[in-house]
């Protein structure tokens, strides 16, 4: 019965050409899925370098003031990554390289600061700074590219962790062997001898010294003499500062006076200026006044101009009196000290006044005698009279222009240096009111001084004595160093026969210290900044991550074809099939009852034959499907099987275990059923570890992970692929074979009873018209 139902199958599956290409299709769907995937994923991290990480170095570098050697991890850290290729490394500013980051445009960023390389070095300090990199990272472009990025950057703080401790490593060694080398030289021995000599001469210096300290101990013992000696010369010093004290009152005195002899002699020039210009204009007026009155009356005029000769004359005094306040002046003057800056400025300003108004003081005498000769011209002749009018006029404006001569002169020149000449005068007297003040607090304080110093003559005898053995035990310790010295460039040497066990073991590590220092610094370095180097050792290696990746998209997908076999092919026997393999014919006898599962048992044919009948077929594509997906894996793309037909068999055994189970799941549920398996797949995904391992999973599927069966045909295709560990194989095969046995269960003994309720959620979704 269950071959006719398959032979019948067979000839339906391929009795036209659309058949065939369904067929072929159901075969080759599922090994196109997985192949896309391995593909997809065969080498993602060897592909790193297409991922641009942005790289900033702001590093100013660090330079130390006792090894005068450059630091700059940031430019060694650049360096470094132009010459690696894990990723696509951009080297830019940190503005770009932070907004790249957050465009898009990179994956990350790192930005070396500033202080990078003295935070580093801080290491040498009590003050220890941890040295930061600042690491951008977009996590939104992609789901894996931070982890990748991620690794770039430990490579990154690893190489600046190497890079530091083989800088260090290399200039301490460099210094000790410069050291070394020069300790031995010809100039280091001469060194060492002009340092014991030195060191030999401080020594006597010191005990000298301790000797010379205790002689003043023992001098300050007879010092009382000199102290009452110094009583009574204080005594006159304070007689001498009171004496000081009134000629220093005097001087401020007088300063005083000096003051006010400048104010004053400025309120007489305003004064006096302002009254001769004031007569001049007065005069110009009657002038014209009264050669206009010539023509009218000639004794009139000659009656007027004498009385203007008259009041020109009078202000001759006026003159007199400025150049004697000028000259009172000048005498104070020459009284300041030639060592003020302003005395002969201020003298030669005054001068040059005093000659301006001598010429002022000339042209009126001049004026007058014109205004003399006028008064005879005017009764004689009127056109020389008209002559001595013009004369007379210019000869006012020639005053007149000397006057203002003075005024700009004293203005420019006299006063703003009387005025520079009173601020200095009132800062002496400023400070020589502080001067007395402080002389006399001195000149009290100096009586104190004597009952003080008779008092510490006791304690200054006692700390001397404490200085002279400081001394003394000083010395002692530079005789010990000479010794030492000595002792040392003894045993540094190699020409003694002999020494103690101390020389000898000084001599071990000498030798020790030359053999260290004369080595290759640079390959010690590389050791002290890696002393651990990590030997990777593969067990059960995977050639790539394709390869590594191959297990569970293969079985992924051999799940996913037995699930879309179901949903092309059907897995129930119409009564038209059951008639055929029955040789009844087209149809079955009335007397079989209504359609459906286990109808037609009274004529031979069994629900299981139906069962297995009709699971043939699919059995069938389902082990074409699992073969075609393995040997694609294995010779198409190239997946890594050492053992390759064990690599096969866990695809056939997997096609059918999962085929069996979606085929029952359908069979006894419908197209509930279908939505079962499709969940099945969903938790299988995410709970087999077919991509992060089970123990990092949550707990629920870690209690999950025994009871699916993709965790088993995975493990033992891996087994397959790289090499079991003892039974390791065998037992995954039988894990796997065991999930036959609840789907056959369902399907053959507990399907009868479902089968009711299958067929009644069947009415009840036919009856929506929609499902």
């Amino acid at each position: 019965m269950i071959w006719g139902i398959f032979k019948r199958d067979m000839c339906h599956a391929t009795r036209n050409v659309i058949a065939v290409i369904v067929s072929m299709g159901l075969v080759v769907v599922p090994a196109l899925y997985a192949w896309f995937n391995i593909a997809a994923s065969w080498d993602p991290y060897g592909n790193t370098k297409a991922l641009k990480v942005a790289v900033a170095n702001n590093d100013k570098g660090y330079k130390s003031d006792l090894i005068p050697v450059r630091v700059n991890v940031g430019e060694t850290i650049i360096s470094t990554l132009h010459a690696n290729d894990q990723l696509d490394w951009q080297f830019v500013k940190s503005d770009k390289a932070i907004d790249g980051v957050k465009s898009g445009e990179y994956y990350a960023a790192i930005v070396i600061p500033k202080g990078f390389s003295a935070d580093m070095m801080t290491l040498f300090s009590p003050d220890i700074k941890h040295a930061q990199l600042k690491y951008y990272l977009n996590e939104k472009i992609n789901p894996i590219a931070p982890h990748i990025t991620d690794q770039g950057a430990t490579t990154v703080v690893n190489t600046i962790d190497k890079t530091f401790a083989k800088t260090i490593a290399q200039v301490g060694l460099d210094l000790a062997s410069s050291i070394l080398h020069y300790s031995q030289s010809p100039q280091m021995a001469e060194y060492m001898r002009n340092l014991n000599g030195n060191l030999t001469t401080m020594a006597n210096t010191l005990s000298g010294a301790s000797q010379q300290v205790t002689s003043y101990s023992q001098l300050l013992g007879s010092a009382n003499d000199i102290v009452d000696s110094t009583g009574k010369l204080l005594a006159s010093a304070t007689k001498a500062g009171k004496q000081a004290q009134n000629a220093l009152k005097q001087g401020k005195s007088g300063a005083t006076s000096f003051t006010s002899a400048g104010a004053n002699v400025t309120s007489s020039v305003n004064t006096a200026l302002d009254q001769v210009s004031g007569a001049f204009d007065q005069v110009a007026a009657k002038v014209n006044k009264a050669f206009d009155a010539i023509g009218k009356g000639s004794d009139t005029a000659a009656s007027q101009l004498p009385a203007l000769r008259e009041q020109v004359s009078s202000g001759e005094s006026l003159y007199d009196t400025y150049i004697t306040s000028l000259n009172h002046m000048r005498e104070s003057v020459e009284q300041l000290p030639d060592s003020d800056s302003a005395k002969q400025a201020l003298l030669e300003a005054i001068d040059r006044e005093i000659t301006l108004l001598e010429a002022a003081k000339g042209d009126s005498q001049k004026l007058a005698q014109q205004l003399k000769d006028a008064s005879t011209q005017v009764t004689q002749d009127t056109a020389a009279a008209e002559s001595s009018r013009k004369e007379i006029l210019n000869r006012i404006t020639s005053a007149k222009q000397s006057i203002s001569n003075v005024r700009d002169d004293y203005a420019t020149n006299v006063k703003p240096k009387i005025d520079a000449l009173a601020s200095t005068v009132s800062t002496l007297i400023s400070q020589t009111d502080s001067m007395i003040t402080q002389l006399s607090g001195t000149a009290d304080g100096l009586d104190d001084v004597t009952g003080d110093v008779g008092t510490n003559v006791t304690s200054i005898r006692s700390t001397l004595g404490a200085i002279a053995k400081k001394l003394d035990s000083s010395a002692a310790t530079v005789k010990e160093l000479i010794t030492k010295l000595e002792t040392g460039g003894n045993a540094g040497d190699g020409n003694s026969d002999g020494g103690d066990g101390d020389n000898d073991a000084d001599s071990g590590e000498s030798d020790e210290l030359r053999a260290l220092a004369t080595a290759n610094a640079s390959t010690l370095s590389t050791l002290i900044s890696a002393p651990v180097a990590l030997h990777r050792v593969s067990v059960y290696p995977i050639a790539n991550y394709g390869s590594a990746m191959a297990p569970f998209y293969t079985i992924l997908s051999i799940w996913v074809g037995a699930i879309i076999l179901c949903a092309m092919l059907k897995v129930t026997i119409s009564d038209r099939e059951k008639a055929h393999v029955l040789g009844l014919g087209d149809t079955l006898p009335r007397i079989a009852g209504p359609s459906g599962p286990g109808n037609a048992s009274r004529w031979g044919l069994r629900l299981d034959h139906e069962y297995f009948g009709r699971y043939a077929i699919f059995a069938l594509l389902a082990l074409l499907q699992g073969t075609l997906v393995c040997l694609g894996d294995t010779y198409f793309l190239g997946v890594q099987a050492n053992h390759a037909l064990q690599f096969l068999a866990v695809g056939w055994l997997a096609a059918l275990v999962f085929s069996n189970i979606v085929y029952t799941l359908t069979v006894s549920f419908g197209d509930i059923g279908k939505a079962v398996a499709v969940v099945l797949l969903v938790m299988q995904v995410a709970g087999s570890g077919g991509t992060f391992p089970i123990e990092t999973l949550p707990k629920f599927f870690q209690m999950l992970y025994p009871f699916l069966p993709f965790p088993h045909a995975i493990d033992a295709m891996y087994a397959a692929m790289a090499g079991s560990y003892g039974n390791e194989y065998l037992l995954d095969m039988v894990y796997l074979a065991l999930f036959l046995i609840p789907s056959l269960l369902l399907g053959l003994v507990l399907r009868k009873p479902v089968i009711r309720l299958n067929n009644w959620v069947s009415r009840n979704l036919e009856s929506t018209k929609v499902m």
